[in-house]
């Protein structure tokens, strides 16, 4: 008995220790680990809201590029962190989604990660290089039908969002292209410029600059409706390609086991970002939608991507054994 009157001593006497640390927290740099390079969507959608997010937390922000791997090299880090608040990661459809179906061995599984909120939405846009041939969806497949395993399509990486997207558009147009992965969406979108491959369906942030300049060509949106910044963009819907909504996510993640106080206090730092204006204009400019959710309805909402990606990768044979 005194043991257990003991324990529950030294346990009260570590919460009100702990106590005054939550309330000083962050007393040090946050980091957000971007996990993958420079120009993707990833990258630019953190270093919009950093900035901000240091303001709110008055400590700074620290942006870091961990690229590789399909966003495990990132995750990896991520995951081997302290689970204090000081070191979080912009989490995606890629690593916290669509690489669980793909890898059996993945260095981290889902219950590592403490879903934070979700940061921007965005969907995905086919687009060739202006010089290419076709000049629509519809002459973009009679091209790839016509020549079946001459053509090939770019990602950022295998098993991220263009990727995918790439292969679901296979599936659905019924033909038949080489994927060429990047490190990165940035290297991908370089690639494209200098004309390496036939096509690509990547984030449409990373590739709406070289739209606007006429150095692409967009076919189509994966968006259920067409982007305002993109008005004479049909839907894949509306290019005769059904079944082919894609919607690529990114949002703040800690690792588990970091205390509630702490994700909660990043959760309201993080709605508070997404919702100014400046903000929010700069998302649009993108084509993306600003997130704001709690962790719980972000958690949920990473639950059922999941599952959702796993028919994708199964019909397109790119499980690993």
């Amino acid at each position: 008995m005194p043991s257990i009157r003991c324990a529950a001593f030294a346990a009260g006497m570590l919460l009100c220790a702990s106590a005054p640390a939550l309330a000083a927290w962050p007393e040090r740099p946050v980091t957000i680990i971007v996990p993958a390079a420079p120009g993707g969507t990833t990258d630019i959608a953190t270093r919009i809201i950093a900035d901000k997010l240091s303001s709110r937390l008055g400590q700074s922000v620290v942006v870091e590029n961990r690229a590789g791997a399909a966003g495990i090299i990132g995750s990896q880090q991520l995951v081997r962190a302290a689970p204090d608040g000081y070191t979080l990661i912009m989490g995606n459809i890629g690593p916290n989604a669509i690489n669980y179906s793909m890898y059996p061995d993945l260095p981290y599984k889902a219950s590592d990660f403490a879903p934070i909120t979700l940061v921007i939405s965005v969907p995905n846009v086919l687009v060739v290089n202006a010089q290419s041939p076709a000049h629509s969806a519809g002459e973009l497949i009679d091209m790839l039908r016509k020549d079946a395993g001459k053509y090939s399509f770019g990602s950022s990486g295998t098993g991220q969002s263009p990727h995918l997207s790439g292969e679901l558009f296979k599936q659905r147009a019924g033909v038949q292209a080489t994927h060429v992965p990047y490190k990165g969406a940035g290297p991908a979108v370089a690639a494209l410029l200098a004309d390496q491959f036939t096509f690509m369906i990547d984030n449409l942030p990373s590739s709406m600059p070289h739209i606007q300049a006429g150095k692409f060509r967009a076919l189509a949106v994966t968006s259920a409706e067409r982007v305002p910044e993109l008005p004479d963009v049909p839907t894949m819907r509306e290019a005769g390609i059904d079944d082919m909504v894609v919607t690529a996510w990114f949002g703040l993640m800690a690792p588990a086991g970091t205390p509630a106080p702490v994700i909660d206090r990043l959760a309201a730092a993080a709605r508070e970002v997404v919702a100014m204006p400046e903000v929010q204009r700069r998302f649009r400019a993108m084509g993306g939608q600003a997130g704001g959710n709690s962790p719980a309805e972000f958690g949920a909402f990473i639950d059922q991507e999941r599952n959702r990606w796993h028919d994708t990768v199964q019909g397109a044979g790119l499980a690993q054994k």
